[in-house]
């Protein structure tokens, strides 16, 4: 499944968490992962660029944190990071530099890469979202099926199991999602495509396309 790997999706200079997708071939792999990489990254971090907040969490000094938002560690927040009213980050998450969390935005389990934008009503939990990926007001990733069972990630003619039970989203670099769009447990959105405002997601979208439906999955280069 080509369009769901690592290489396919991400330009790892874009990210202080390249090391953690070492030795991977799917980015999902990584996602039991991020706690313990976070804590041991943390220890490492410039003390000049960084600073250390509470238990661990690891902001940096040019990052701007609003007063009503709520931190918990594991955490790092990158460098012009923007953290807005009332974000709230639960903790396992890697906040990209020049990134921006918005208002009432919810994460989990996440790796954010450099300049991803999430800036209004988002939950976003046990994902990795690409550089300059960008989710409109109100989308989120689902990151539990309905019936509790192991997630699967599908495309038109493969499925890979994946042994976890919390997986929401992989989204390629510049991706853009539209408002208020479901991305169902085990979606992968290839670099570069779109989904449509008020879109219900599933499976694998191959990179450079534009999600209308689920039976209008078109290449940008037919339009």
């Amino acid at each position: 499944m080509k369009d769901a790997t690592i290489s396919e999706l991400y330009d790892l200079t874009q990210t202080i968490a390249a090391k953690i997708f070492e030795g991977k071939t799917y980015p999902w792999e990584v996602l039991p992962l991020i706690k313990d990489f976070i804590l041991e990254l943390g220890e490492t971090l410039d003390p000049a660029e960084y600073e250390k907040r509470g238990e661990n969490i690891w902001i940096a000094k040019d990052a701007n944190i609003a007063p009503t938002a709520s931190i918990s560690g594991p955490c790092i927040i990158g460098k012009g990071a923007e953290i807005r009213q009332c974000a709230f980050i639960r903790g396992n998450a890697i906040v990209g530099e020049g990134a921006v969390v918005g208002n009432s935005t919810e994460l989990k389990n996440v790796i954010l890469f450099n300049k991803v934008q999430v800036p209004h009503y988002n939950y976003v939990g046990d994902s990795v979202l690409g550089y300059k990926a960008h989710m409109g007001a109100g989308s989120i990733t689902s990151n539990v099926k309905s019936d509790k069972k192991l997630v699967v990630v599908k495309s038109a003619d493969e499925q890979i199991e994946t042994g976890l039970k919390k997986f929401g989203a992989m989204l390629g670099d510049e991706v853009e999602v539209g408002c208020n769009s479901v991305l169902n447990p085990g979606t992968v959105v290839g670099r570069n495509s779109n989904i449509y405002p008020l879109s219900c997601v599933r499976g694998v979208i191959p990179s450079g396309h534009i999600f209308k439906n689920a039976k209008e999955i078109i290449k940008k280069s037919d339009n």
